[in-house]
């Protein structure tokens, strides 16, 4: 098993490490944040890094469950899908009602989606709202490409039910 080098190995999955803290975090600082506890926590690990096969999957899995970790502590807060989804400009397609009503649709489908499992909101953003391939969505998140798929399929589902029931 060859030598891992924290330079040359582990430092230049920073990038990588900071874009998946940013993508559960939705916040830079701190996706900042979690990307220097990754690094520390590696660190630390130095002395297993000999028998671990794989050392970027092994620094992506501890900078995902620190993000979500953070984010839990942080209450779930999801502001940047609201950016992400912020409807256009439709005054001059639509009268004063019709544009009340889909601003309402789309504050009520942002409340639906934050109220989503973490795992399912993750996928739901990075597939939907990013549009990540399922292959980049396993492998950022570590699940497999099914369980992508599944858990994207109930979170959609669980959106459309509950967005049936509140539009009744």
């Amino acid at each position: 098993m060859p030598t891992t080098s924290f330079q040359h190995d582990i430092l230049p999955l920073k990038d990588k490490l900071f874009r998946l803290a940013l993508r559960i975090t939705l916040n830079p600082a701190e996706a900042e944040d979690v990307v220097q506890e990754t690094m520390v926590k590696v660190w630390n690990r130095r002395d297993s890094w000999g028998t671990i096969d794989n050392i970027e999957n092994f620094c992506l899995t501890i900078c995902r469950n620190l993000a979500v970790d953070k984010t839990r502590h942080m209450g779930n807060q999801t502001l940047s899908l609201e950016t992400e989804m912020e409807p256009s400009d439709n005054s001059h397609h639509a009268n004063p009602e019709e544009q009340v009503i889909q601003q309402d649709r789309i504050r009520l489908v942002r409340q639906l989606i934050d109220q989503l499992p973490e795992k399912q909101r993750s996928c739901m953003q990075l597939r939907d709202i990013e549009g990540k391939s399922y292959k980049d969505i396993a492998t950022i998140l570590q699940i497999t490409e099914e369980q992508v798929k599944i858990n994207i399929f109930r979170a959609r589902q669980t959106i459309r039910e509950q967005f049936k029931k509140a539009d009744s």
